[in-house]
């Protein structure tokens, strides 16, 4: 049996949806979009080709900063997008269908989120 190949690859944000175009175009599917709250929100888009996965990730150092959407490219990206955004706070820009933070029932905003002295 062959082993699974896994590249993880560190971009930009403002890198994001160049990379993603360049895959879809390539034959990968989206397989996941996750984020963890570690030094800055890390986001990692994995994909898949051929039984090859590959990660881009990138971490957000700066509360404000914004992420576009990649759900212009593989549609199915706007659950995960909006997870991502009520769940963290990631500004996440122009999702094809944006719930606004109502995908969940929550008693609190951004409950993964930073918090005071993430810094």
């Amino acid at each position: 049996m062959e082993m699974e190949q896994q590249t993880v690859r560190m971009i930009s944000p403002q890198d994001l949806l160049a990379d993603t175009l360049r895959l879809k175009n390539g034959g990968y599917r989206l397989v996941a979009i996750s984020c963890t709250n570690k030094d800055g929100m890390e986001l990692s888009y994995s994909f898949d080709k051929n039984y090859e996965l590959l990660t881009l990730r990138f971490v957000l150092t700066e509360e404000e900063q914004e992420v576009e959407s990649i759900s212009v490219i593989y549609p199915y990206s706007f659950l995960y997008e909006n997870e991502i955004k009520e769940l963290f706070g990631v500004r996440i820009k122009d999702i094809a269908i944006d719930f606004e933070d109502s995908l969940y029932q929550i008693p609190v905003k951004t409950p993964f989120g930073r918090k005071e002295g993430d810094d």
